[in-house]
């Protein structure tokens, strides 16, 4: 007993005993607080995925973004209560497009949105241009609370590609917030189209990414055709053979929409430039694999069993001629490089037999508006 009592005491007396229950505390208090960070963290993880960048508004949600937006522009409240009353019955006993009946409800009491409003239908292109800095009702638009003006720059914005006006449509939705919309899926959806209409892969897809991110809040007819862009789109390479027949396909567009300026222009010399270097390319790539075939056969240029072979291409053969030849004076000839219909056709034929329908019918169509505008 004496030696147990003898033996705590010297325990008790030893300072690294003391040291060893300090160093475990601290251990389990560390402990502890690493679990607390650890969980935090995944909360917030969680939080952040859980979050959206955009969510659909219901009609009720609506409202209440057209009401405070007229408070905001200063309207008086007995006006915003009769608009905003209306604009319910729009939505609900009308069915109207919220889109619609939002600009609807602005266009009473703003004379510049009214300007937009008529000039949509009559005049697309100048209700686009009404958008632009120099135009004579833009600060008065800009001058509306962001929720107005971002609505509003949508549904013009998708008026315009509806109508396959993408050049004119892009400057008026390209700056818009889909937070700040009424619709932010038509927001999104319709830039989207504009930039995958006009080959620029990286924005087209990084609003039809975002747009799909919510696929629950978004109409079933944008996610659908929002996959389908993606996956149309995101092999797209450039200079080759696709690109350049999606440019002719843009060319054909704009030829049928009665352009004939100097963007057609350059986009035609754009596809001339990026067939020559693809017609390069595989020329280039043919001859590699001459010279492979002819290196492997062992570079065979005598002869075998008495037998001469075929004279190789590098080699001049013998001639006669005084290599003089008379100059075609080709300025004489109005018709030259235009071919009889039938050998036309015949060529183009040959030019696109081998290629995928989709690349041999924009091909064909594209050389079919040109002969329209000669």
């Amino acid at each position: 007993m004496n030696q147990r009592h003898a033996t705590a005491a010297s325990h008790a007396a030893d300072p690294r005993s003391e040291s060893h229950s300090a160093v475990s505390a601290f251990a389990l208090w560390l402990f502890l607080i690493m679990c607390v960070l650890l969980t935090t963290r995944v909360s917030a993880d969680e939080a952040l995925q859980n979050e959206k960048a955009w969510s659909a508004l219901n009609h009720d949600q609506m409202a209440s973004m057209l009401r405070q937006s007229l408070d905001e522009y200063g309207i008086v409240p007995s006006v915003v209560d009769q608009t905003s009353s209306q604009f319910a019955v729009d939505l609900g006993q009308q069915g109207l497009d919220p889109m619609d009946a939002f600009v609807s409800s602005i266009a009473g009491l703003n004379d510049a949105v009214k300007t937009i409003l008529d000039l949509s239908s009559a005049d697309p292109i100048a209700a686009a241009a009404s958008i632009d800095p120099s135009a004579p009702h833009y600060a008065e638009i800009e001058s509306l609370p962001k929720p107005i003006r971002m609505t509003v720059r949508t549904w013009l914005g998708r008026s315009l590609v509806r109508g396959r006006l993408y050049d004119e449509a892009l400057p008026v939705i390209a700056e818009v917030d889909a937070s700040e919309t009424i619709d932010p899926a038509s927001s999104l959806f319709y830039r989207a189209a504009c930039y995958h209409a006009l080959l620029m892969k990286k924005e087209a897809l990084a609003d039809l990414r975002q747009l799909l991110e919510n696929e629950d809040d978004c109409p079933v007819r944008f996610s659908r055709l929002a996959k389908m862009m993606v996956a149309d789109i995101k092999p797209l390479k450039e200079d080759s053979l696709d690109e350049i027949a999606r440019l002719m396909t843009d060319v054909s567009r704009r030829l049928e929409l009665g352009r004939s300026d100097d963007k057609v222009e350059g986009q035609e010399q754009k596809i001339i430039d990026k067939l020559t270097k693809l017609i390069d390319k595989l020329e280039e790539q043919q001859q590699q694999q001459q010279q492979q075939q002819q290196q492997s056969s062992g570079g065979a240029g005598g002869s075998q069993g008495g037998q001469e072979t075929p004279m190789d291409d590098s080699r001049i053969a013998g001639a006669n001629g005084n290599g003089n030849v008379k100059k075609k004076d080709l300025d004489q000839d109005p018709g030259w490089g235009n071919l009889p219909p039938a050998e036309r056709k015949e060529a183009l034929q040959k030019i696109s037999r081998d290629l995928p329908t989709h690349y041999r019918d924009a091909i064909e169509a594209y050389f079919r508006k040109r002969a329209v505008q000669n």
